[in-house]
């Protein structure tokens, strides 16, 4: 699989806290350039990326991110003004604490509340798989496949541990026919955005493809 093949799974990442216009700028011009997925941006980003690229990037975002415990409505909110700004993608993060407490039922309401706001827009699902016993990732599997997301994603890249090919082939024993996985986190290597995409991940969640294409290039 050649680089520019790469690049077509890639959400072009910048989620950290101190993010800039000049650096956000920076993304997006990458992806424009390397036709990257999308970009995967802050929500104070989202209406001002739209209003200066307009349909020239995929714009991604995130909700309840990175912890996941805000409350059902907090997340909706983000969402209806996300959607109104401009974005195509929603990276939702689960509350994680609901999932502990094993209360499915609820984290897969929230989830289908969410999903009637995205329409037709791509929901993603974040379960944050270093939390979570292999039990707690199979009921995830089933509730985001139940609740109609398009994505089970692993990784906030914020938590104590990322994507990992074994999670990706539990995923794949037990999410829906319509639901693909998101690998993210922790990714650091060609050959792991390689290897993750060969095991059946759509998309691959990283803040350095296009930095690790070009440094592979420049050797």
């Amino acid at each position: 699989m050649d680089s520019l093949e790469i690049l077509k799974f890639v959400d072009h990442t910048l989620l950290k806290p101190f993010a800039t216009w000049e650096d956000i700028k920076i993304l997006c011009n990458e992806s424009i350039e390397y036709k990257t997925a999308s970009v995967c941006i802050p929500p104070c980003y989202v209406k001002k990326v739209h209003d200066t690229y307009g349909n020239k990037v995929n714009i991604c975002t995130v909700i309840g991110f990175p912890l996941g415990y805000s409350v059902t409505q907090a997340k909706l909110t983000e969402c209806e003004q996300a959607i109104k700004d401009g974005a195509s993608e929603i990276d939702m993060v689960v509350n994680i604490s609901d999932v502990k407490n094993k209360e499915y039922k609820k984290v897969e309401e929230e989830i289908a509340s969410i999903r009637k706001i995205t329409g037709s827009k791509i929901l993603k699902v974040i379960v944050e798989t270093c939390y979570l016993s292999e039990e707690e990732k199979i009921e995830m599997c089933r509730v985001v496949t139940d609740a109609g997301a398009d994505y089970i994603k692993t990784s906030t890249g914020f938590g104590t541990g990322g994507a990992t090919i074994e999670d990706v082939r539990l995923f794949k024993q037990h999410i829906g026919a319509n639901v693909k996985i998101k690998a993210s986190g922790g990714i650091k290597t060609i050959g792991e955005m390689e290897a993750f995409i060969n095991e059946g991940c759509f998309r691959i969640g990283t803040s350095s493809a296009v930095k690790m294409i070009n440094d592979a290039d420049k050797r």
